[in-house]
Parts: C-alpha cells; structure tokens; sequence
C-alpha cells in the first residue's frame, strides 16, 4: 500500500485544529451524515475586498465560552443551501480551511453556522474524511488530546478562580 492510499483511523469526535486561523484546538464531531464540514461562527459579515468577496467572522473554540476568540478573514468560496439535521434549510457561506485532523493537515470547505445548540462547535464532514479517514464509532479522540490545562482553560470562572 503506498502512502497515498493509507487511512487513519478516527473516532467518533476529535480534538482538531484550524492552523491558518491560529485555532490550535477544538472539538469537533465526526460526522458521516453531513456532505460538508461546518464551524460555529459568530459576528459573520461579508466584505468587498480588492473586488473580491469576501466574509468575516469570529471562532470561539471553547464550548459554552468566548475565551480565546479568533477573528478571521477569508475569501468567500461559495455560498450554499444547507439542510441541518432538524430539516431546516439555510444559506451558509463556504470557506477554504486548513483542518489539521489526527497528524495530518488537509483542506476542508466548511460552511459558517451559529451552531449555540449543538454539542460540538465542529463538525467533520465525509469531503474531510474522504482525504484517508475512516471512522470507527466505537472510539473517541484518536488523535490525542490537548493538555489537562488547555482543555480545562475555558472552565475558570470569570474572576479566574
């Protein structure tokens, strides 16, 4: 088997990264339901910039917290119908990210969300999976996780106890 047909083997949630934003973690929910990777995005506002089009947003990478939020600039790639899980239909705008799953950096499209419900502010969708994943349910975080005290990090409360 040569290295470009290896699969790694994933669980069914993640630890991932967004390294050309400077999200060095977040957790993420594989997904082998959704065509396209989707973020938890805040304060989403398109932007013309050098005629292009592009969008703005904000990435908390803590569940349940605004610790640590990235602002982030992309260029728009798409712009999508989405049908969620509960059947509601949504245009999404889509961006280009690198994603780094497990020891590997792979391009994802991902569409931008509010995703406040959710349990996860990612989801891992199959065009990821597709670059050599295969998911196997009955485990979670292959890919190791971030340390006791980066993990722990957005649980402090607001006066920093």
């Amino acid at each position: 088997m040569t290295e470009s047909h290896l699969t790694s083997v994933v669980g069914w949630r993640e630890w991932v990264g967004l390294p050309s934003v400077g999200v060095e973690w977040m957790k993420a929910k594989i997904d082998t339901g959704a065509r396209t990777s989707s973020l938890h995005a805040f304060g989403v506002e398109e932007f013309d910039r050098d005629g292009e089009r592009w969008v703005r947003f904000e990435v908390h990478p803590w569940q349940r917290s605004a610790d640590d939020a990235v602002s982030v600039e992309r260029p728009i790639h798409d712009k999508r119908l989405v049908r969620s899980s509960s059947g509601h239909v949504e245009e999404r705008y889509v961006v280009l990210l690198d994603l780094r799953l497990l020891d590997r950096v792979v391009a994802a499209e991902v569409t931008l969300t509010r995703r406040d419900a959710m349990g996860f502010r990612m989801l891992v969708g199959r065009e990821v999976l597709r670059q050599g994943y295969v998911v196997d349910a009955a485990v979670s975080y292959e890919g190791g996780r971030p340390s006791r005290e980066v993990r722990r990090s957005n649980r402090r409360r607001p006066d920093g106890a």
